[in-house]
């Protein structure tokens, strides 16, 4: 995996907020990829990053890390529409 795309997505992570969210799109988009090729990256980020603040469009956590998402979004107030992101609130620009 090229290191400059890792560390992109990397920077582009950590500079989530609490509380906010961006989806693969998202950050495809800032780092000149696709969203497939961020997801990929995400596999290789270390605890560190906030992965549970990456969602998909649709506002669907991430069902990776024994789908510890849910939990981390409601514990950060991330505002919800039943199970997803309410991608229109939480979404970050």
């Amino acid at each position: 995996m090229n290191e400059s795309l890792v560390e992109a997505v990397r920077e582009v992570v950590v500079a989530i907020p609490p509380g906010s969210v961006m989806s693969y799109g998202d950050i495809a988009e800032r780092v000149g990829t696709g969203p497939r090729q961020v997801g990929r990256v995400m596999g290789l980020l270390d605890e560190a990053a906030p992965w549970w603040r990456v969602v998909h469009a649709d506002g669907t956590p991430a069902t990776c890390h024994g789908g510890r998402a849910q939990g981390l979004l409601d514990d950060e107030g991330v505002p919800m529409r039943g199970t997803r992101v309410d991608m229109r609130r939480a979404r970050r620009p």
